[in-house]
């Protein structure tokens, strides 16, 4: 549908970086001075004025042209033409760094039931005529990646989401899950299929099957493909099972990179490897197994949008489930480049997004890949124009995010000791675009900047700054909605900042507009999708496009790093509250923990205010005014790492952030995984280990506020 008229010039307006109706002057940016800070609006706003939709929309359109699995030929030609363009566009330093990685591929993958009734699964996606897309030959078989290979016949249990409190409760039933095949299916709020294959394994389930039920992402919310966003009948889930809440990357070289000439561990002692068979199925091929199962009525929250009566089983369905997996060592390839920093080229700003999808992957990952690209041609353009950042700003597009965060992976332990020295902050963007909801998660220390940023930049359908859209949005969900910030400063996993945050410390932004989006990991998350449904008219990819530009110039520009300390120390401070209120926390003594981040959170102050009086005293500083003070804030992230890492999976080091194995958010890791495990010798312990982070925290923080100039 054509935009009327206004909301077409006021779409141009915020293309433009022009400001429109509804948004706010607000304060100075974060770390600049006034001089400074007027300059880099100016350079912002040449940015804004050289976006266009249409180069994203042309990058869009080849990069969604056929699917591209990570490991496929396809996916190595995006290489290639990721890297054509980085260099066309004025990057430098341009390259393409191989990987070899085990990336098992299938030779069967079937799904048979033998009683009470004969039904074989299809395991394929409708075509429809509208798109051309879904007849497409060379989408492949469907599988699970990392899979285990296995040939099983059992009967069929209904696990509802395949969590632990769902297995004790078929337990409590008298129904052992050990020795069948268990269906589980997607679920809201979202659990990680590889944590489902996790729990399966660990209660001796021999085969698991997963399904997208209609009430979560199907008719159950509205109109389905292609008249609506939401997924038809035959659309499969597909992804990865990999344990990479354990060990992310490839899993012969956990906490190395898998260079080809690299060791490799034996396939039985990597431990993100499952040891289950799993295959996904759309509701139509889930529902005559679940139609065929008897036993007991599943309980209320257990029951789907199928019109009718789920039940969990044992059997009567009994069925054979085989996986034949290859178990390759295959190539992946990450491309990166360079706008050189005229000042300060050692210290990098990163800026990534993953190129590889199941299918087409039209939101996941097309849409930051385009983004990624146009970012890169209009940084590109700005540096020769005269506008050459301070710092230096690096562009990757990782391989293989859908696996085991592979890329980013492999790369940030290849380059760990540079990263460690060099890394400002790395700015995520996995799917750019799904809908019109701008939504960011980050370390705290990063949210005012990503607030600054959100006043700055245009919604092209409201018209209002992206902070006062999400404002509106917070009103109108009503008065029952619970009170947030812009940002989520709660960090859980599940995309490419996960090495650079939980094993380097480095200060991440995790970003993307979000909406209706039923196709996920299916061939129908294509070019027709998204240009009926996800963003009609390449508006929100080129406003993710601004937001990033905007973000990696005031990092790569500011006088002052714009870490707000004091923001993230009452961050931790909340963390320390949910500590104290959770089950059995009153057999931990946090008193020195408070201490610490009394301490921490006094300095933090005492620096933000000096930092404040003195960039708004200091004219227009000179390059090298606050050189000593950004050197010491550099290292600050890194003080949270512990050597030894989390007891049980060492290679997660942060002290404040790791995530569940289901990705959800864990602060305070070490202490908490401690505690709900009842363990309060090792919750003491890792309490002692964090308080001696915080300090260190601390100790840095005070020397940077006598390096206030």
């Amino acid at each position: 549908m054509r935009a009327p008229a206004t909301l077409a010039i006021w779409t141009s307006l915020a293309l433009l970086g022009c400001r429109g109706p509804g948004t706010e002057p607000g304060p100075a940016l974060p770390g600049f001075a006034p001089a400074s800070g007027a300059r880099q609006l100016r350079i912002e706003e040449g940015a804004a004025r050289l976006l266009d939709p249409a180069a994203t929309a042309r990058h869009f359109a080849y990069l969604t042209e056929e699917p591209h699995p990570a490991g496929s030929e396809r996916n190595r030609e995006l290489a290639e033409y990721t890297r054509e363009r980085f260099e066309a566009y004025g990057l430098e330093e341009v390259e393409i760094l191989e990987y070899r990685v085990l990336l098992p591929w299938p030779r069967e993958v079937r799904v048979e039931m033998l009683e009470p009734r004969s039904f074989v699964p299809s395991l394929k996606e409708d075509g429809y005529a509208a798109d051309k897309d879904s007849f497409a030959a060379e989408v492949g078989p469907t599988f699970m990646g990392m899979s285990a290979s296995g040939d099983v016949v059992a009967d069929v249990v209904y696990a509802h989401s395949g969590n632990p409190e769902d297995y004790d409760w078929l337990e409590s039933q008298g129904i052992d899950p050990a020795g069948k095949i268990a269906l589980v299916r997607y679920s809201v709020p979202y659990s990680y299929r590889g944590f489902k294959a996790w729990e399966a394994e660990r209660r001796g389930v021999r085969a698991l099957l997963v399904y997208s039920d209609p009430m979560e992402d199907g008719y159950r919310r509205g109109e389905v493909f292609p008249d609506g966003p939401w997924g038809p009948a035959s659309h499969i889930q597909r992804g990865a099972i990999s344990y990479d809440f354990l060990v992310p990357g490839d899993p012969l070289t956990p906490g190395w990179a898998s260079l080809p000439d690299a060791p490799r561990l034996p396939r039985e002692e990597a431990r993100s490897i499952p040891g289950i068979a799993a295959v996904p199925l759309s509701w139509r091929d889930a529902r005559p197994i679940l139609e065929s199962l008897a036993g007991p009525v599943a309980p209320h929250a257990w029951q789907g949008g199928l019109p009718f009566p789920y039940h969990v089983g044992p059997g009567p369905a009994r069925l054979r489930v085989r996986v034949a997996m290859d178990d390759a060592v295959r190539p992946i390839q990450v491309v990166t480049g360079r706008i050189r920093g005229r000042d300060e080229p050692d210290q990098w700003v990163l800026l990534g997004n993953h190129r590889d999808a199941w299918v087409y992957g039209a939101v996941d990952p097309s849409s930051g890949s385009a983004s990624l690209l146009e970012l890169a041609r209009v940084l590109g353009a700005l540096a020769r124009e005269g506008h050459r950042p301070r710092r230096t700003l690096v562009f990757a597009s990782w391989d293989a995010e859908e696996w085991h965060l592979t890329g980013s992976t492999e790369w940030g332990e290849h380059f760990a000791d540079a990263l460690a020295e060099r890394a400002v902050a790395y700015l995520n963007v996995d799917s750019s675009t799904s809908g019109p909801d701008f939504e960011a998660s980050a370390v705290a220390s990063l949210a005012p900047l990503i607030e600054s940023v959100a006043r700055d930049v245009i919604d092209p359908d409201t018209r209002l700054s992206l902070l006062e859209a999400w404002r509106r949005r917070e009103r109108d969900a009503g008065a029952g909605s619970p009170a947030r910030g812009l940002v989520a400063t709660e960090l859980g996993s599940g995309s490419d900042y996960t090495v650079f945050l939980n094993r380097l410390g480095i200060p991440i932004v995790d970003m993307s507009f979000s909406g209706p989006y039923g196709v996920y990991h299916s061939q129908y998350d294509d070019h027709l999708w998204m240009t009926r449904f996800g963003d009609p008219g390449f508006r929100y990819m080129t406003a993710m496009v601004e937001v990033w530009a905007r973000m990696a110039l005031r990092l790569a520009n500011a006088d002052a790093l714009p870490y707000d300390l004091e923001r993230y120390a009452a961050a931790v401070g909340g963390f320390a509250d949910s500590l104290a209120e959770a089950p059995g926390a009153e057999r931990l003594d946090l008193a020195a923990l408070r201490r610490a981040l009394a301490d921490w959170s006094r300095d933090a102050r005492e620096l933000q205010r000096a930092l404040e009086r003195s960039l708004a005293a200091g004219g227009d500083p000179p390059a090298d005014r606050y050189a000593e003070l950004n050197r010491t804030l550099l290292g600050l992230e890194r003080e949270l790492l512990i050597e030894a890492g989390l007891p049980g999976r060492p290679w997660f080091r942060h002290a404040l952030y790791a995530p569940r194995y289901t990705y959800a958010a864990l602060s305070l890791p070490g202490v908490r995984e401690a505690a709900e495990e009842g363990d309060w010798a090792r919750a003491e312990r890792q309490l002692a280990v964090l308080v001696l982070r915080l300090e260190a925290v601390g100790e840095r923080t005070r020397r940077a506020l006598d390096q206030v100039p």
